[in-house]
Parts: C-alpha cells; sequence; structure tokens
C-alpha cells in the first residue's frame, strides 16, 4: 500500500513539477508547445497498450471471452471519455493560444478555465489506469505505466500556467490551480487501486478500460490539438520518440 501511495503522490506531484517549469518559461511557442505535448501522447500510448491493454487480455484465458472482455473495456473507457467531452469543450478550442483579435477579458477567462476543468476530468482516469496497473501483482510493470503517466503530465502542468496568467490570475492562484489538477490524479490512483483490490476478476475489463480512456485522450485530444498550428511533421517525430522511450522504460525495467 505504501508503494501504491509514493506512486500517486508522484504521479499527481508530476503536474506541480511541470507547473513550476512553466512558470521559468515565457510565453512558450506553439511549435514548443507542440512537440512537449506529442511526446507526453507517445509515452501515454506505450504505456496504454503495453502496461494496460496487452496485460488485460494476458491476465484473461487467452481465448476468445478474453479478447471480447478486452475489446469491450477499452471501448467502454472511450464511450465514458466521450460523455464527459460533453459536458467539457475539447481541448483545441480552449487553449486560449488562438484567441479571436479582441476578446473580452471574461471570455479569455473562461476559455482558460475550461481549459484547466478538461486538464483535470482528464486526469482521473489516467490516475485510475496508475492505480488499476498495481493489481497485476507486478510492481515494476506497475511502476512504467505510473512513470509514463507522471511523464506526460509534465508538459500538461507546464501548459496551463502561460494562459492563466495572461489572463490576469495571479501567480498564487494559477500554482493553486495547477496543483488540485495533480489532486485529482492523486484520488484517481487510489480508486483504481482500491477497485482492483476489492475484486480481482474486473482486473482485465478495467485494465483495458483504463487503456481506452487514456487512447481516447491522446486521439481526441492531443493528437488534434499539436497538428493545428502546422507542426504536423515534428508532432509526429516527437510522438514516435516518446513512444519508444516508454517502450525502452518497459524492457529495461519491467
Amino acid at each position: 500500500m505504501t508503494i501504491v501511495l509514493l506512486t500517486a503522490l508522484g504521479v499527481g506531484g508530476a503536474t506541480v513539477i511541470g507547473a513550476l517549469i512553466g512558470f521559468l518559461i515565457k510565453s512558450p511557442s506553439h511549435k514548443f508547445n507542440d512537440a512537449v505535448l506529442s511526446f507526453a501522447a507517445g509515452i501515454m500510448l506505450a504505456a496504454a497498450v503495453v502496461g494496460l491493454i496487452l496485460p488485460s487480455f494476458e491476465f484473461g484465458n487467452g481465448d476468445a471471452v478474453s479478447i471480447i472482455i478486452t475489446v469491450v473495456g477499452i471501448l467502454g473507457g472511450a464511450v465514458c471519455l466521450n460523455l464527459i467531452d460533453k459536458f467539457v469543450p475539447h481541448l483545441h478550442k480552449m487553449t486560449g493560444f488562438d484567441q479571436e483579435l479582441h476578446p473580452d477579458k471574461t471570455s479569455q477567462l473562461n476559455k482558460v478555465l475550461l481549459f484547466v476543468i478538461a486538464i483535470a476530468i482528464h486526469n482521473l482516469p489516467e490516475g485510475l489506469a496508475a492505480g488499476v496497473s498495481f493489481g497485476t501483482g507486478n510492481n515494476a510493470h506497475a511502476l512504467t505505466v505510473a512513470g509514463g503517466i507522471a511523464l506526460q503530465n509534465i508538459p500538461e502542468g507546464m501548459i496551463i500556467i502561460a494562459p492563466m496568467i495572461a489572463v490576469g490570475i495571479s501567480k498564487k492562484k494559477t500554482f493553486v490551480i495547477a496543483m488540485l489538477t495533480g489532486v485529482v490524479e492523486v484520488i484517481g490512483t487510489l480508486i483504481g487501486y482500491f477497485a482492483v483490490s476489492l475484486s480481482t476478476a474486473i482486473l482485465p475489463f478495467v485494465l483495458a478500460f483504463a487503456g481506452g480512456t487514456m487512447l481516447y485522450v491522446i486521439s481526441d485530444e492531443m493528437i488534434p490539438e499539436t497538428h493545428s498550428h502546422g507542426n504536423e511533421r515534428i508532432a509526429t517525430y516527437a510522438l514516435l520518440i516518446g513512444f519508444v522511450v516508454m517502450l525502452l522504460l518497459d524492457f529495461f525495467l519491467g
């Protein structure tokens, strides 16, 4: 339990680390944001497939029923995030970077706060994925998944700082808000761990479900955002590098 708690704090704390870095970077360019977010997307993609979806199938009986459970879990996770997105505008519409020529302060503030809310909501299933992965019994493998999620939390923490400061939110409040988005991930990690601890029978489904939520975030939010500013090539290579880095971490630590 201690290692799970420390992992939860680490996963959530990575967002805070990213926020601190964000304070040091003044007005980051679209190219920089796109490269960093794409790298994070690559890490998430590898973590979802190698750390969650494949183990989901392996923990079944390896038969037709197992693959059906995994598939249903993936689609269930995606549908769940899709329903959440019905209530929260998409990431690429809320970043605040592509603002209209003369928006009023209220309009800017609303867009930025919606962006932060979206990050917080999407942190919940990521935390869930980290917690659920400990149900496999392979702590090294679980730490690899959690590490991948933590690594992609750093750029998320970075990119929410500049927009909030730009609309007039104080640095102190900006940091507190960023920290709260990390707290959501801590809660998700603990929920995931206890859910699997209560019933290991649901492990294959929950692993796939968590993987599906991550795939949804990557495809629906991160890739469109990083390909919307003319930096498609660097974004693609950054994603591939992130994917490879996560594979190497899984190989050497797993």
